[in-house]
């Protein structure tokens, strides 16, 4: 299973969406959908954007949980 992490970094930061939006340019819709896990999808162009506002590495935002389902 794949876990989506982004709202935990977005909170270390001490980040909003409406931070990130700015800061990336993603439409707040994708980056709402992607806090709250509701996205099925991350395109690597979106994952590499937010890699770079956040100062972090694909790893801090996805992580492969084994044995979850």
């Amino acid at each position: 299973m794949i876990e989506n992490k982004l709202s935990e970094v977005m909170g270390k930061k001490r980040m909003k969406i409406s931070d990130v939006v700015a800061q990336t340019g993603l439409t707040r819709n994708t980056v709402a959908e992607l806090y709250h896990a509701r996205a099925k999808r991350v395109d690597l162009n979106t994952l590499d954007k937010l890699c770079t506002a956040l100062d972090c590495t694909p790893n801090d935002i996805i992580e492969h949980v084994k044995g979850e389902d």
